[in-house]
């Protein structure tokens, strides 16, 4: 080879040098080209938007995110759409973050990483939309009320005491089904939601609609005389309170007096166990059991004597009024003949009405109210509060009050409240009537059943003297009306 003639080599190389810059020239062209789009491994709301441009980007996250959802309600399939729950994608502000994250890099390290072929990192820009909560509410509640099947409270069957069987709804869960919704909203993917339906069971009727079937009992039984109900649901507090007097309403403010009877020995009891602390001494307990389960006079003068010897009746008394009752007392020993303790006030809200008159016994009376709320305020206690705990907190505990509900449920007669429930369910009761002539009965006590506890005293008097066969019976009848209103049946 001549020293002037070509150099082969310095030819093929600056062939090589031109087709590198030619090539590294259409490498610069195609990242440019990719740099104008949004990085490759860009994901936006869980959308993957690597490669596109701005408007296609755009389209497919507004495509993604209008798609309705199905809505699942028991198999009935429900479309919404997400514009129905003021759903706004701010796809905008999205992109702008997107666009944010391709302009961070430099322009040529990622040339150089492209030339490399070297995959940039996964960006994910999280979802930026916002729906209105109320409009979702809204929403589910008119599909609520379009699907849902409420339940059917048991009914009362009219002049019986009995209650046709409800039936359980299903009802939308709208509080869980929104939060669903809204995971769903905010999702790319899988938008279809099985709807919370839930079992409801039906709602125990108006204490009032009990009211109008006891009504209802004692005008298919023809009882003309008076009868004073009250009722109170140990749970919920709830009172029914009503008189009826040949077969129409009688006002019970203030309540009727009559004859206390033996009920006024629930009182005795909480009198004595102000006065004398738990455990008693073997006579004391004794003659409480013979008073409440024996219906013993003798003991309750016996009690009452260990109270005080001269004034037991009227502490008593004063122990009822100091708890509320100022209707209910006794001012006599149960001696025969009774003998009145001198200065006792024989004037109440109850006795001086002048539009009925029981002829009570004018040294021992009460109201059907007055025993129930005792009765419910001994319950209270039992459990640790009401009002025997507050206004007697140095005198009277808790397990003082449940050894007085033991003992009445000990007082078992087989008539009236007991008879109107199920065998074995626990009634702490006490009853009392009168006798030549039998005019008046009652019976207060509580009732503990599988559908809720409560107080239930009921009061019967006629001015003409009633059988005891078929009063016993309309009386276990009225009470077992009020059972089954705790306890209706199932379907």
């Amino acid at each position: 080879m001549s020293r002037g003639g070509p150099n082969i080599l310095r030819i093929v190389s600056i062939g090589l040098l031109l087709a590198a810059v030619i090539m590294s020239f259409f490498q610069l062209i195609a990242y440019s080209r990719q740099r104008a789009s949004l990085p490759a491994g860009l994901t936006i709301a869980g959308v993957p938007v690597g490669g596109l441009d701005q408007p296609a980007a755009m389209e497919r996250l507004l495509h993604t995110y209008s798609t309705p959802i199905e809505l699942i309600y028991e198999g009935e399939s429900i479309v919404l759409v997400p514009a129905q729950v003021g759903f706004e994608l701010d796809a905008k502000a999205m992109l702008a973050a997107g666009e944010l994250e391709r302009t961070s890099t430099d322009f040529w390290s990622g040339f150089w990483d492209f030339l490399w072929n070297r995959p940039g990192e996964a960006i994910t820009v999280p979802l930026k939309a916002e729906f209105s909560d109320t409009q979702l509410i809204a929403t589910l509640q008119d599909l609520a009320a379009r699907y849902d099947e409420p339940p059917r409270p048991s009914q009362p069957i009219p002049g019986s005491a009995e209650f046709e069987a409800g039936s359980n709804g299903r009802v939308l869960d709208v509080a869980r089904a929104a939060e669903l919704v809204g995971e769903v909203l905010s999702a790319p993917s899988d938008r279809s939601i099985n709807l919370p339906v839930m079992e409801s069971a039906p709602a125990r009727l108006s204490l009032s609609t009990l009211e109008t079937l006891l009504k209802q009992n004692l005008n298919v039984e023809q009882f003309d005389g008076l009868a004073v109900f009250y009722v109170r649901d140990l749970r919920s507090g709830e009172e029914l309170h009503f008189g009826y007097f040949q077969n129409e309403d009688i006002t019970v403010t203030p309540d009727i007096a009559f004859d206390a009877g033996s009920t006024i020995k629930i009182g005795i009891a909480t009198a004595f166990y102000r006065y004398f602390d738990d455990p008693l001494d073997d006579e004391a307990s004794r003659w409480l059991s013979e008073m409440i389960t024996l219906s013993g006079n003798d003991p309750a003068n016996w009690l009452m004597e260990r109270i005080d010897r001269d004034r037991g009746p009227l502490l008593v008394t004063e122990t009822l009024r100091e708890a509320g009752l100022d209707s209910s007392y006794i001012v006599a020993w149960y001696r025969p003949p009774p003998i009145p303790i001198p200065g006792a006030s024989l004037q109440t809200p109850a006795n001086q009405r002048t539009d009925i008159n029981t002829r009570p016994n004018q040294l021992n009376q009460a109201t059907a109210s007055e025993i129930g709320m005792l009765l419910a305020d001994l319950y209270a206690c039992q459990g640790g509060g009401g009002a025997l705990l507050a206004v007697f907190p140095d005198q009277i505990r808790s397990e003082e009050c449940a050894q007085i509900l033991s003992l009445l449920s000990q007082n078992r007669i087989a008539w009236l409240i007991e008879a109107s429930v199920p065998d074995g369910t626990r009634v702490a009761h006490k009853h009392g009537w009168t006798q030549s002539p039998l005019d008046f009965i009652s019976d207060a006590g509580i009732v503990y059943s599988p559908g809720g506890d409560y107080v239930i005293s009921i009061f019967l008097w006629d001015d003409t003297e009633m059988i005891w066969e078929p009063t016993a019976s309309l009386f276990a009848q009225l009470g077992r009306a009020v059972y089954n209103y705790f306890n209706p049946p199932s379907s």
